[in-house]
């Protein structure tokens, strides 16, 4: 069954080309390791609630900006073994400077209950 990675970050706005930089150099690698698709989203409409938020969640600056994305796996099985192969990888040893502060990141991993296209 098909397996999601999602994230939600918040991106400094002046990194938005640092941070597609950075997605783009590093779709070889997950692909190479059985991810199917990478999507990256660049907050356009992001409402602030009341109660939570996406803005809350990450705890953004106001200069920052909310990314959504995702990276789906033919399953679980692959998705695990490619995060563990992606450890070992010298590509990992000594990632790029992230252009955004992945301690605030979330992220976690999802199997599809719904899945349907126009």
């Amino acid at each position: 069954m098909t397996y999601y990675s999602g994230f939600l970050l918040a991106v400094p706005t002046a990194n938005k080309q640092k941070y597609i930089d950075m997605a783009t150099s590093a779709w070889p690698m997950f692909k190479r390791y059985g991810a199917l698709r990478m999507v990256e989203t660049w907050g356009a409409d992001v409402p602030h609630g009341k109660v939570t938020d996406f803005y809350m969640a990450t705890q953004a600056k106001e200069d920052e900006t909310i990314v959504f994305s995702w990276i789906e796996w033919p399953d679980k099985a692959t998705a695990d073994a490619g995060f563990e192969k992606m450890m070992s990888d010298p590509e990992m040893q000594a990632p790029p400077e992230m252009p955004f502060d992945g301690m605030r990141m979330i992220w976690g991993g999802f199997e599809p209950i719904f899945d349907d296209k126009a």
